[in-house]
């Protein structure tokens, strides 16, 4: 199955009770499709809030993204847990639902060994029959999943990609020694170009919420050979890249994105607590990104 080189990990619109705003997210599917060319969303995904969202919100959103899209994008819905009952009990329900793909971040606060790690993934994989994705963030999640063990997923039927967050060297091991087939997005914006050249195939982004646009072209211009016209544009997006995730005392994702969407007119609401709304002085530095 495609998915495309631009993939966002969409952020989950609230109303002004902290509710999911259903108007305002099929207005955001429909510009994040039309107006920012990704290729396809992850639902539910950290992007989306997932850790304060409730199992019934998320079905209803996995449900409603499906009927939205209506074929004008994949809808991957985000299921992992720290719990592999769980994972493999929202992955069957997001497949029941016509999800086209699942991803899976790896178990977080526990910890697992790396052969818990595998055990985890292919018992989830092996509990449904849509594509699966791994979602390597040792940064959120306090655990690695190693370049070897990823190749050994990758030789999994319906395993088919991982969004990594790992460094260039991990990535490398990884685009070298998987199954064929297998694919290797870029979970950080900033390294979108980087791991382009060392032979993955995109991104799931953030940024493309707001410069979509501007990094599809960059990927099609590495992609059609022109390097040095990629480089200059990577050039061009870096400190939005950058800023979106290291504006004044580091907010978490998506404080800054979320308050980008809102600046720009396109009404996603606050966040749910523990995560805060930015404060003027980010708010300033976050507008300053894109004058």
């Amino acid at each position: 199955m495609e998915f495309g080189r631009l993939i966002a990990a969409m952020v989950t619109p609230f109303d002004a009770n902290l509710q999911v705003d259903w108007d305002q997210v099929g207005k955001l599917m429909d510009y994040l499709i039309d107006e920012q060319a990704n290729d396809s969303l992850v639902i539910c995904g950290t992007t989306g809030e997932s850790p304060t969202l409730t199992e019934e919100e998320k079905l209803k959103l996995f449900a409603y993204a499906v009927k939205h899209a209506n074929g004008r994008c994949k809808i991957i819905a985000g299921t992992g847990s720290y719990d592999t009952a769980h994972s493999i009990h929202l992955s069957k329900e997001a497949e029941k639902l016509g999800v086209d793909a699942l991803l899976l971040v790896a178990p977080y606060y526990n910890r697992p060994s790396q052969e818990g790690l595998y055990q985890h993934y292919k018992a989830v994989a092996e509990s449904v029959s849509i594509p699966c994705i791994l979602y390597n963030v040792p940064s959120r999640t306090g655990v690695n999943i190693n370049a070897d063990t990823t190749i050994r997923l990758s030789h999994l039927p319906n395993i088919v990609a991982t969004k990594d967050c790992a460094d260039l060297g991990q990535l490398t091991q990884i685009v070298n020694g998987a199954a064929e087939g297998f694919r290797v997005y870029s979970g950080e914006d900033n390294m979108t170009l980087p791991v382009l050249a060392i032979g993955g195939y995109g991104i799931v982004s953030v940024a493309s919420h707001v410069i979509g646009k501007d990094m599809k072209n960059m990927i099609n211009c590495y992609l059609q050979g022109n390097v040095r016209e990629a480089a200059q544009i990577h050039a061009k997006l870096h400190p939005v890249f950058k800023g979106l995730f290291e504006c004044p005392h580091r907010v978490p994702n998506p404080t800054a994105v979320k308050y980008a969407l809102n600046a720009r007119g396109v009404r996603v609401g606050g966040l749910r607590m523990p995560l805060m709304n930015a404060t003027e002085e980010e708010g300033r530095f976050i507008a300053s990104l894109f004058e």
